[in-house]
Formats: structure tokens, C-alpha cells, sequence
């Protein structure tokens, strides 16, 4: 009888999700089965420093306990009753998250994507009926290299052909501009047909692109100005892990619409959310929006513990002193390869500087062999985001990991 070396154990479990799942991901070879905190196991029993955190959706910790005991406590409860009958739950959450953000309303959903798309209804039904724009006619300013989710709707702003290529037709009306540029954005605003403005205060699958100082401040005084909703999407960026509750409240930007999912849950279900004030979220009416799974008891319990986590634990003081410490390391490393560190609290990105292509994937190889999993985006970008409970020691420890991937790469 052969026996399955642990060699062949992460291999044949590689070969099965190939052979049966769909070839929509390209992942680092890891098979992951236990995490807690800021590390993962493989299922070989090794160790790793998660710098991903499920694209930022894991900020409290893998398996934060307070989260775990919420989501088990409700789920031996009642899990989910659909829309179609009140629960006792979704009211308190309701509540709790319109305090912490200061909004009147909240509009529960699942995914990000579906949140995206949830605000963009919001903002189409608030330009006919409070602005006046004609029917149909309403139009979406969004930023070029934006990432805001996969669905037919969304991939119609996007200006990346992985996203967009061979999936059209494409939903018309948005209208791309370059992020970062309030001049473009001051012209846009012309047309009287504009309902909103949606934008990432960090475009993150972009490369952590950290726009200017100023930038959302001038932008949302634009929109103001032009009477446009302006539409935070901090999916990624909120939730502490800018150093702030919320990158827009770097410069004192409140959104007219908030899109936030994520971490919302800390890593325990998909739960998104809009929030928006009564003269907007009003003009959607019973039997206008919805999902079945949307403001389930379940979600509701855990989202409101995976904020409190947040609160409690500082999350927000931590991602920024941590993330100064991260930049402040590579920077004095001072390596040939590294064309750029960038990123604000612990949404960080290296731009590698190599003739191979493929150098930002190796270097990540050899990150994972050292016990650190990251993952590049846009070919020469490694994305750093680990969990905002991560610790200086650590921190270095992790920053160690990197520099020696880098340094046998360039050997």
C-alpha cells in the first residue's frame, strides 16, 4: 500500500479543485485548513503570516473569538427568516451600525458587488427623483483602473479587459475619468444628466494607488457643488484598515453613500452594507430592492460583534502605527528591485522594478517558502494587508520574510 506523503497531500487537493472548479482564480500554490490571528496552517501543518487577509475581509484575525462565539451563539438561533417576516435582529444591527457611521439608514446586503450595485440603484432613483434628471438618461462618473466587482453591470465601467473582454454587451452611462484628477472630474461634472460620482478612496486592486492629499476633499466639494452624490466604495479601505475607520475620514469626507462589506463579518460570511440618509435610501420602496439573504439574523449578530472587535481592540491606532513601521523598513531597505512602497495604515503594496514579468509571482513563491503568504495584482504590485492585530514583533518578523524573498530573487 503507498502511502500520500504530505509532498502529494497539498498536490492532490490542487488536482481536485482543478478538476471540478472552475478556472475563474489563479492561486498561490497553498492549501490552506486553519488560521488564527495573523497566521494560517497549511495542510501539511505549516505555518504562515497572512499579508492578504482574504483581501482585507479578515482585519479583526482568522477566527477572531469574539466573532466565532457571536456567529455560534445565533447560528444554534435562528439563521436566516428572509425579508418576507421581521426578525429580532436585523433592527439592533440596523441601529448599531447607523450610530457607529452616523447615517439614518442602512440597506443590508451579501457580497461587495452587490452592494456596489445596490448604491448605484440608489443613485440612479435619487437623480430622477430629487434632481430631476429625465428618465433613463441618468449618468455614474467612475475613476479608470477602478475595481469595484465582477457583474455584468459593474464590468461595464471597467477599464480592465480581464474583467470586461468577451462579456458584453455593456450596461451604458458611466462616464470613466482618470482617478486622482480633479480637473477631469470639475469638467464631468458639467453634464446636468450626472447622478453620482463613485470612487475608491485607495484603489486597491489597482496597486494601492494612494491618491493626493486633498483629493477626496476637493472631489467631494465638487460633487457638492454640481449637486452629484458622492459614493465611497471602502469595501477594502474601511473598516480600520487605513488607520482610520474609513479612508474618507482622512481628509473629513462623509459620503453621501458608504459601500462597505468585507470585514464587516471578519471573515465569517459574506455581509455588505450601504448606508445613506433618508432623502436617498427612502426613494427605494417595498418590493423595489432586495435579497433573500440580506439582513439575516445570522449575519446581523456577527456583523455587529466583528465591529465592536474593531472598536474595542484599537484596530484603527494599530493599522496606522504598524503600517508607518512596514513602509518605514522596506524604504530603508533601499533595494534595486523595489520601485515603490506605498499605502496608508496596512493597505500596502511593493512595485517591483525587474525585466521578468513574472518577478512580483516569484518573489511571492519564495515568500511562501520562507512562511508568508501575499499575492501580486497587475503583474509587478505585491499587495501587503495583514490582519490590523498584528503586533511590532511581528510586524518585523514579517518584514524579514520579504526582504530575504527579495534578496534570493535577486541572487
Amino acid at each position: 500500500m503507498t502511502s500520500v506523503t504530505s509532498e502529494t497531500l497539498s498536490d492532490e487537493i490542487i488536482a481536485l479543485e482543478s478538476a471540478y472548479n472552475a478556472h475563474n482564480y489563479h492561486p498561490l500554490p497553498v492549501v490552506l485548513e486553519k488560521g488564527k490571528g495573523v497566521f494560517v496552517w497549511d495542510v501539511e501543518g505549516k505555518k504562515y503570516f497572512d499579508f492578504l487577509s482574504a483581501y482585507s475581509a479578515v482585519n479583526q484575525g482568522h477566527c477572531h473569538p469574539k466573532i466565532l462565539d457571536a456567529l455560534i451563539d445565533q447560528a444554534q438561533q435562528l439563521t436566516l427568516t428572509s425579508r418576507a417576516f421581521y426578525n429580532n435582529k436585523l433592527g439592533e444591527f440596523a441601529q448599531y451600525i447607523c450610530n457607529v457611521f452616523d447615517y439614518d439608514k442602512v440597506l443590508p446586503m451579501n457580497s461587495g458587488v452587490e452592494a456596489v450595485e445596490t448604491a448605484i440603484k440608489l443613485c440612479r432613483r435619487w437623480g430622477y427623483i430629487n434632481k430631476g434628471i429625465a428618465a433613463n438618461e441618468a449618468k455614474i462618473i467612475v475613476c479608470e483602473n477602478n475595481f469595484h466587482g465582477r457583474t455584468t453591470g459593474v464590468i461595464s465601467f471597467s477599464t480592465d479587459p480581464s474583467s470586461y473582454k468577451d462579456f458584453g454587451p455593456y450596461m451604458p452611462n458611466y462616464v470613466k475619468i482618470p482617478f486622482n484628477n480633479t480637473t477631469a472630474l470639475a469638467e464631468a461634472l458639467k453634464d446636468k444628466n450626472v447622478a453620482g460620482f463613485l470612487v475608491e478612496p485607495i484603489q486597491g486592486e489597482a496597486g494601492v494607488i494612494v491618491p493626493d492629499e486633498g483629493y477626496l476633499a476637493k472631489a467631494f466639494e465638487l460633487c457638492k457643488a454640481a449637486n452629484v452624490l458622492f459614493i465611497a466604495d471602502e469595501i477594502q479601505t474601511g473598516l480600520c484598515r487605513t488607520g482610520k475607520l474609513l479612508a474618507c475620514d482622512h481628509e473629513g469626507v462623509k459620503a453621501d453613500i458608504l459601500i462597505l462589506g468585507k470585514a464587516l463579518s471578519g471573515g465569517m460570511l459574506p455581509v455588505s452594507a450601504v448606508l445613506s440618509n433618508d432623502e436617498i435610501m427612502l426613494n427605494i420602496k417595498p418590493g423595489e430592492h432586495g435579497s433573500t439573504y440580506g439582513g439575516n439574523p445570522l449575519a446581523c449578530a456577527v456583523s455587529i460583534a466583528a465591529l465592536e472587535v474593531l472598536k474595542n481592540e484599537n484596530m484603527a491606532t494599530n493599522a496606522e502605527a504598524m503600517g508607518k513601521l512596514f513602509r518605514d523598513e522596506l524604504t530603508k531597505f533601499n533595494h534595486p528591485l523595489i520601485k515603490e512602497v506605498r499605502g496608508k495604515g496596512l493597505l500596502n503594496a511593493v512595485e517591483i522594478d525587474a525585466a521578468d514579468e513574472d518577478a512580483a509571482w516569484n518573489i511571492c513563491l519564495s515568500m511562501k517558502q520562507l512562511g508568508l503568504l501575499a499575492k501580486p495584482t497587475h503583474g509587478d504590485k505585491i499587495r501587503f494587508a495583514p490582519p490590523l492585530c498584528i503586533n511590532e514583533e511581528q510586524l518585523l518578523q514579517a518584514v524579514q520574510i520579504i526582504k530575504q524573498a527579495i534578496e534570493e530573487y535577486a541572487a
